[in-house]
């Protein structure tokens, strides 16, 4: 398996079949693993809170009676992404 590596020293290739040590070829691969399901799970999380701010934004819009008027000095903001 190929693996790519980006740091601030540039990108570095792997090839971690060609590991001779079986026990840090198993641990590499387990790191595979592992980043890979977080790297996915960050993704469905992201996906997630981006729907769920959605649709927040959407019944705060249909609910003008929520709206609360403030000084332009005194609103503290939250970005929507």
């Amino acid at each position: 398996m190929i693996i790519n590596i980006k740091n601030e020293d540039g990108e570095s290739v792997y090839d971690v079949s060609k590991i001779e040590d079986e026990q840090k070829k198993a641990g590499a691969n387990v790191s595979i693993s592992k980043i890979g399901t977080l790297n996915v799970l960050t993704e469905a999380l992201n996906y997630a809170s981006q729907g769920h701010q959605a649709n927040l934004e959407v019944i705060l819009r249909e609910s003008p009676e929520a709206i609360v008027e403030t000084d332009e000095e005194d609103v503290d903001t939250t970005d929507s992404k």
